[in-house]
């Protein structure tokens, strides 16, 4: 018998390629949801390279499927006439029921659908997590700010007294 492992190989370091730690501090994140994006050859070559930008796009619910919107992933620099454009709607794969439950908070409650990551799963796929968020006051990013001050004073005093 042979003594090959089936499945995909694991990859070292650290899969995810963009995070976007602005949506955690301007929204409230009520309910995340994992989604495959559809690609070209050379947006997954240029993933592949570490290389997307999702600070300022959103998820938009167009004719029942979901749409990634204004997420930059650059031209792929070995990449000839073939290349992708870099600002272009992406489309969102995930069931009906999903959809009919995002577009259900995003049209009834006022909700917005924000991503947070892009990152290639242990198959190597990759993958978006979105989240159905509600948009936060200015008070409320006044008060996570101050919790994460105090979180980060009471670790500092943790470590000195112990």
């Amino acid at each position: 018998m042979s003594s090959k492992s089936g499945g995909a190989k694991k990859r070292s370091g650290s899969p995810v390629i963009a995070d976007n730690r602005r949506a955690r501090f301007d929204f409230e994140l009520l309910d995340t949801l994992e989604v495959g994006i559809q690609l070209t050859g050379t947006e997954v070559k240029s993933l592949r390279a570490s290389k997307a930008n999702i600070a300022e796009s959103y998820v938009q619910v167009k004719n029942g499927e979901l749409w990634l919107i204004n997420a930059n992933i650059p031209e792929y620099e070995q990449g000839n006439r073939f290349n992708h454009e870099p600002r272009r709607p992406r489309k969102l794969l995930a069931h009906q029921r999903e959809i009919a439950r995002l577009f259900q908070g995003t049209s009834r409650e006022g909700l917005t659908i924000v991503p947070l990551k892009i990152y290639f799963n242990d198959r190597g796929r990759v993958k978006l997590e979105i989240a159905l968020a509600k948009g936060k006051k200015v008070h409320d990013k006044r008060e996570t700010k101050k919790e994460r001050d105090w979180q980060r004073d009471k670790a500092r005093l943790l470590r000195e007294k112990g």
